[in-house]
């Protein structure tokens, strides 16, 4: 069956010309009718065709089509991978959570790619105009739908998928690898027996022999990895003696790294033959190579592969890889769902992770079905060789994992509050009927269906009314008497920045507080999100000398994560804690813009203020005095230390340094004029207080007015006026041009009175502006 028959306006969207056995008997049920189609298929089968073929029927009918992948990794691949479509005339728009969105570009593309969480964040929002895009699809394609049993992001994607169901009710396509129970699956999404495939392993391209080795574990882990890497070798040595190839994959990027160097010494030793260093035009490619390490290691056939290597780098490995030059390759689990990459070997080295957020894991029994089933070459071997290296506590376990396979189960359970609030706070759920109905829409209402004993179904709709009564107590929600359901302030909050319950109900009280810089990151640090971030041994103290007794209350997690965004605040995060530091800084941003809108939506602008300098801080590692340079869109920390450090540190100075004075400071003519532009739409504070008296007599009272005057663009603001260190009043609106705040000038005991006048931005990262006036008291 040749793709030019099947899908002749698509042809060149496919990087072959002929079907696969696996792929022609599914071609009619997805090209041939809009039916929803539940696919499973060994690894390396070619399950990506079946995605494209749905995509090709969606635009030929003029609709849109979004695919789901389970890793970010893997959405920029597919940007990559479907430049032909693009080629073809349609477009093809990524949506995650580490790009602006652009919702023109959204609205317009024919084909969008999303993770589970992106999506699910966005269909939340989805009746707003920036996010609407997300009702007007077509067809959802989702690759790997058995990441429904992962413990962690299960739950997201099945909300995710029954959301868009109720919304929009697309197409669905479910892509998997082998799973026992597809049956399940394909009665949530409602595909017939007849558009449910369920392709053995029979229809692997290579037949895979996999096993169970175990090493013994000893008192120190850096010791045991290496037991563990000896194994490996020892278990792929056959196969490279015999011009085959081995992927090897490890815990972490730093673990390829030195899993790699180890295995050139070890290799030598052994005196196997896989090197190259005698080819010469081999030698000449490897310096293209931006990785210096990478480029050492790939001449003697060992490479190195994770999300943190350049794009150049990493395509380089995997090109070498496929044509014999690179003989070994350590990778992270990345490689396995993503690139199809099989080698004639492949050894999981490492089946614990270390997790920044959730500390030392199991790896997911999914994560290890799909490497495993990269073993084997189509077209050069005529078996794979599989094998898992772990204790021998654990070996009976990952034994019956290979020979039974893993049956998908629903994850929501776990996550029931989070994502049923979710539903309240848009407004799907707008009564205790709907919460049922929208129940029986979910994986989890048919697994236990399948599995009433295991999931306790007689008692499934108590647990949801449970849940309900727990959100109404807690706050986020609220009945009226016709049984109807509404989200709070709280909810809505809870909902739209993702966070956890308990963490919404820290940062109430926390925006109710006197919201000073130490409370705000505390609270961050102490937020539920990180209650299974420990410090090992080797952080501990640089720990301590980050933050010193200051958080001696704290336990040992809370500490490590506020010494890391104390020490991002200063651009200095100490080695032993950099290889936890990224993940934490990126969920302690999305925190912390979380906490601003508290502040903002609870009437607090200066503690909003606070978070949001906070944010831009750790972001940026910029000073305090400058922080309100990153406030200019195109002033990162690159350019907000270059022109601190020539004394320009406000919006202000920017302005006055004018175009050529930043072009002296170091930024490009372009940068500078646009640098300039912006500052010049930032708010200009001038505070007068014409009205207020030099002097009053002791007992008389006169009511006075200050004004605020804003001479550059307009902001949401905070006035705060103080007398003597007492607050007597606080004004929030939107400054345009002006604000007036009511002052009562009395003549007290005091000698004089102090009056200071505070403008606080609530949703910039500028300093607060303040200004101080003296009444004599006579």
């Amino acid at each position: 069956m040749e793709v030019a028959e099947v899908v002749p306006e698509f042809a060149d969207a496919f990087p072959f010309d002929e079907f696969n056995e696996m792929q022609r008997e599914a071609v009619p049920a997805l090209v041939n009718s809009d039916a929803n189609v539940v696919a499973s298929a060994p690894t390396g089968s070619g399950k990506t065709a079946l995605a494209e073929l749905a995509i090709c029927q969606t635009l030929d009918a003029g609709g849109t089509a979004v695919f789901v992948a389970p890793l970010r990794a893997l959405t920029n691949e597919k940007e990559d991978e479907w430049e032909r479509f693009e080629e073809l005339g349609y477009s093809v728009y990524v949506v995650t959570g580490e790009r602006d969105l652009n919702p023109r570009r959204a609205e317009r593309a024919d084909v969008l790619v999303m993770t589970p969480e992106k999506a699910d964040s966005a269909t939340r929002k989805h009746d707003s105009p920036r996010y609407s895009f997300v009702t007007d699809v077509d067809c959802v394609v989702i690759d790997e739908v058995h990441l429904l049993d992962s413990e962690k992001r299960g739950s997201v994607l099945e909300v995710v998928v029954s959301r868009w169901r109720r919304l929009c009710d697309p197409r669905v396509v479910a892509l998997s690898a082998t799973m026992p129970n597809i049956d399940d699956v394909a009665a949530w999404l409602d595909a017939d027996p007849e558009t449910t495939f369920e392709f053995g392993d029979d229809y692997r391209p290579v037949d895979l022999h996999a096993g169970v080795r175990t090493y013994t574990h000893g008192d120190n882990p850096f010791a045991d990895k290496y037991r563990r890497l000896f194994t490996t070798l020892d278990l792929a040595e056959p196969h490279l003696r015999e011009d085959g190839q081995a992927l090897v994959f490890v815990s972490s990027r730093q673990d390829t790294v030195q899993a790699a160097k180890k295995t050139r010494d070890e290799i030598g030793e052994r005196d196997i033959p896989v090197g190259s260093r005698g080819d010469y035009e081999f030698h000449t490619e490897t310096e293209e190579l931006d990785n210096a390490t990478l480029r050492k290691s790939v001449l003697d056939g060992v490479a190195f592969h994770h999300a943190g290597l350049s794009t150049n780098d990493k395509n380089l490995v995997e090109e070498w890889f496929r044509e014999g030059k690179i003989r070994i390759l350590f990778s992270t689990s990345t490689l396995a769902w993503g690139v199809n990459l099989p080698a004639r070997c492949v050894v999981i080295r490492d089946t614990k992770l270390h997790d920044p957020l959730e500390g030392e894991v199991d790896m997911s029994p999914l994560d290890v079905l799909q490497m495993l089933g990269r073993a084997g070459r189509p077209g050069y071997d005529d078996v794979g060789y599989g094998w898992v290296v772990c204790d021998e506590s654990d070996a009976d376990m990952y034994r019956d994992l290979l020979r039974e396979g893993k049956e998908i189960e629903s994850r929501l359970a776990g996550h029931l509050a989070e994502h049923l609030n979710a539903e309240i706070a848009m407004g799907t759920i707008r009564g205790l009927g709907d919460v049922m109905d929208w129940l029986e829409t979910t994986f989890y209402y048919q697994r236990a269906q399948s599995e009433p004993d295991d999931y306790d179904f007689p008692g499934l709709r108590d647990r949801v009314r449970d849940t309900l009564d727990d959100l109404v107590e807690g706050g986020f929600v609220e009945t009226d008497d016709d049984l109807g359901l509404s989200a709070t302030r709280l909810g809505v909050l809870a909902s739209t920045y993702y966070l956890r319950l308990d963490t919404a109900g820290e940062f109430r009280d926390v925006a109710d507080g006197d919201g000073d810089a130490d409370s705000v990151l505390r609270a961050v640090a102490s937020a539920g999100e990180f209650d299974s971030v420990s410090a090992r041994k080797s952080e501990r103290d640089a720990v301590d000398r980050i933050v010193g007794s200051d958080a001696d209350d704290l336990d040992s997690g809370p500490r490590k994560v506020l010494a890391i965004l104390s020490a991002s605040m200063d651009g200095s995060v100490p080695p032993e804690l950099r290889s936890d530091a990224w993940v934490i800084k990126q969920n302690a941003l999305r925190l912390l813009a979380a906490l601003t809108a508290f502040f903002e939506r609870y009437d607090d602008p200066a503690g909003a203020n606070v978070a949001a300098r906070l944010e831009a801080r750790i972001d940026t590692g910029v000073p305090e005095d400058a922080v309100g340079l990153t406030a200019l869109d195109g002033v990162a920390a690159g350019r907000a230390h270059k022109l601190a450090e020539e004394g320009i540190e406000t919006p202000a100075d920017v302005r006055d340094a004018g175009i050529a004075g930043l072009e002296d400071a170091g930024l490009g003519p372009g940068v500078a004029e646009s640098v300039h532009e912006q500052a010049a739409g930032m708010p200009e504070v001038v505070v007068d207080w014409s009205d207020l008296p030099d002097s009053i007599a002791a007992g008389d009272n006169q009511m006075c007015e200050v004004v605020v005057r804003n001479a550059g663009g307009g902001a949401a603001a905070g006035v705060a006026v103080t007398v003597n260190g007492v607050e007597m009043t606080e004004t929030t609106g939107y400054l345009d041009e002006s604000l007036t705040v009511p002052v009562g000038v009395f003549g007290a005991d005091a000698d004089v009175l102090e009056f200071e006048v505070t403008v606080s931005f609530s949703n910039l990262p500028l300093l607060p502006v303040t200004d101080t006036r003296t009444v004599r008291v006579e």
